[in-house]
């Protein structure tokens, strides 16, 4: 029975799930791109643009599993 209510009480992990998706189906996207173009990315912006996004999936996907995270009392 307490397991239960112990259960009940921890947040879902839901959004780091989705999160760290993300950030998996990103990092398979540059790899397959990569791969096939030798030049990606094509200038100094489209690389920033890279940096950028991956920056902010992988800031997300901590914050989730942070914010997801069960404390103990």
């Amino acid at each position: 029975m307490t397991t239960l209510l112990v259960a009940a009480g921890e947040p879902s992990k839901i959004p780091f799930y989705i999160a760290g998706g993300l950030l998996v189906l990103w990092a398979l996207t540059l790899a397959a791109v990569g791969l096939t173009r030798p030049a990606f990315p094509t200038n100094q912006r489209a690389a920033r643009g890279v940096m950028l996004v991956s920056a902010v999936l992988a800031l997300l996907a901590m914050a989730m599993a942070v914010i997801t995270s069960a404390f103990p009392k």
